[in-house]
């Protein structure tokens, strides 16, 4: 069997981020890729310059012709917009029986423009979340969704537990906003267990789309049939190969470079 992997995210015309993103990913670790268009962004290295959410209808036509004849192995959701497409989504998640829900709660892109309305993060967290086999904010995220500021490797973890406790069965909390100029380590919380993720911080611009490649890595090794924390750790691997090995485009947060993992570091965890 193919295995088949679904994102239902926003468009970046800039190819960084979002489905194009989430595509290049799923192609590059050997999942058949298939999207759900949830809004559609005019953005490219120096921001986002426009952002235009799909109609609902849409959006629920999309998730009914997968349903029907292309039922995915693993999906991941990234930008829902609004409260009716987080609503929408979770309910056809719901009717088809999906598992192995990948939530990429995107809120904020590179630039600092806005990609989740504010009334939505509470629908998030109570439609989607009980949903997710993996959640995977970063810290400002995190502590949008909790609620609190987030400092120390204690503040992570009662994060995670508090997210944990909304539904989501694993919870792995981004390190790339820690203030440590050595390392950007991620926390990843099986409801029992933490383990840290150890990743090597790289000084560049060049990280537009980290946050949507590393959830749609975690959504291709699920659908290949791998454990969350084998996931999670091939995800780790394939984001630091995107950064270490830039392509240089754009004049402002370049994008990651998608074969980088396959082309220099052909060894998996």
């Amino acid at each position: 069997m193919v295995p088949k992997a679904l994102t239902i995210a926003g468009s970046d015309s800039g190819g960084g981020a979002g489905i194009q993103a989430d595509l290049k990913t799923f192609q590059e670790l050997n999942a058949y890729g298939m999207s759900v268009l949830t809004a559609i962004t005019a953005q490219n290295t120096l921001g986002v310059q426009g952002v235009y959410p799909m109609d609902v209808q849409a959006v629920e036509r999309q998730l009914f012709s997968i349903g029907e004849d292309l039922p995915p192995d693993a999906l991941k959701t990234g930008m829902l917009f609004s409260r009716e497409i987080i609503e929408t989504v979770a309910s056809s998640i719901r009717q088809f029986g999906w598992g192995n829900v990948v939530v990429d709660p995107v809120m904020i892109a590179k630039g600092g423009a806005e990609l989740l309305q504010e009334e939505a993060v509470a629908a998030l967290k109570e439609h989607l979340f009980p949903l997710a086999k993996i959640v995977t904010p970063n810290i400002p995220e995190a502590e949008k969704l909790v609620g609190k500021e987030i400092v120390s490797l204690e503040d992570r973890k009662e994060a995670a537990r508090i997210l944990a406790d909304l539904g989501a069965e694993h919870v792995v909390i981004k390190g790339g906003h820690l203030e440590d100029e050595q390392h950007a380590n991620d926390l990843f919380y099986d409801g029992e267990i933490f383990f840290e993720i150890e990743g090597k911080r790289i000084a560049t611009k060049q990280t537009h789309g980290t946050g949507c490649t590393f959830a749609a890595a975690i959504t291709a090794e699920l659908a290949n049939g791998k454990t969350p924390l084998h996931a999670v750790k091939t995800a780790k691997q394939f984001i630091q190969a995107a950064i270490e090995n830039p392509l240089h485009i754009g004049s402002g947060h370049g994008p990651t470079n998608h074969w980088a993992f396959m082309k220099y570091n052909k060894t998996l965890v």
